[in-house]
């Protein structure tokens, strides 16, 4: 069944959008993550435009985290202190990064610099969760313990210092406000939640609690990505909703069977199976920018020089 989408202005057929959010919603399910990262490059593949697919990505991005949070929220697991100050960086974030995005648009440049955009990020992510998948295989194998993170660092000694009681630091507001900033320009250029940054971020560079951690990142999320896409949609017109209404259908159904199927895989299973399919990725869009197109050029009418 082919459906017309009126923003991206190509027909698709129904059962394929339903597919991939399903996809998406799997591997959301499965691996613990948001899935914009893979979702805005897996709508290149088949046909919609970048600046559709980023605008488009971000919106179905908000649906998905609210539901998550939810969840983290009965479970008190929610600094919402931290997510506040986040969400103040990634609001200045995203509005430089819709500026950026629309500068590059009106150069006609934006969708290469997408593109290219996705190739090193999904590149160096897939790189670092494979090597971390290994080791983690090793130790598991060997009996290893994990290192323990060192408690204190050189944030602790930055200054506007406030606590955050959930989590359970005294640390200076500047790092997370960076950390949020740097996200949301990233969403507005990617189309991404920026979890997969905002998680490493949050255990490795903030100290936060492990537990606290994807609760406090989905409410970050939720108004950065909502932000983002009232922006793009008011200054790009970019946002199509049948296209967003399609993709958030599959997720949900595909998330409940991620969930299902992630519980009887072991943890650097599935690290490393996310791994691959990140790199899978990054292979298919950097083939598709480099490899030459099949025609060169035209040749004109017999006769002509």
């Amino acid at each position: 069944m082919q459906i017309y989408l009126p923003i991206a202005e190509v027909s698709v057929n129904a059962f394929l959008l339903l597919g991939l959010g399903g996809l998406v919603g799997v591997l959301s399910g499965m691996f613990g993550v948001g899935g914009g990262f893979l979702m805005t490059p897996l709508l290149f593949f088949i046909g919609i435009p970048p600046t559709v697919a980023v605008a488009t990505g971000a919106s179905q991005i908000v649906a998905s985290s609210f539901s998550g949070v939810l969840a983290h929220f009965k479970r008190r697991t929610v600094d919402v202190r931290m997510g506040l100050v986040l969400q103040a960086g990634g609001l200045l974030g995203a509005g430089l990064g819709v500026v950026i995005f629309n500068y590059l648009r009106s150069l006609g440049q934006v969708d290469l610099f997408v593109q290219l955009s996705y190739v090193v990020f999904l590149g160096i992510i897939g790189a670092l969760m494979f090597q971390e998948s290994l080791k983690a295989i090793r130790r598991a194998k060997s009996g290893t313990a994990l290192p323990l993170r060192r408690k204190h660092n050189w944030i602790h000694s930055l200054p506007l210092k406030i606590k955050f009681r959930v989590s359970g630091l005294y640390i200076s507001v500047i790092p997370p406000m960076l950390v949020g900033f740097l996200v949301g320009i990233l969403t507005a250029i990617m189309g991404v939640g920026g979890g997969f940054i905002m998680v490493p971020a949050m255990i490795y560079l903030l100290g936060m609690p492990t537990k606290v951690v994807v609760g406090t990142s989905l409410f970050q999320i939720i108004l950065v990505t909502a932000a983002t896409s009232m922006l793009h949609a008011v200054t790009n017109h970019t946002v199509d909703l049948v296209l967003a209404v399609f993709l958030l259908v599959g997720g949900v159904i595909g998330a409940q069977i991620g969930a299902r199927v992630g519980v009887r895989l072991r943890a650097e299973q599935l690290r490393i199976l996310l791994a691959l399919l990140v790199l899978a990725v990054c292979g298919k869009l950097a083939l598709d920018l480099l490899l030459m197109p099949g025609e060169l050029y035209t040749l004109g009418e017999a006769g002509h020089v």
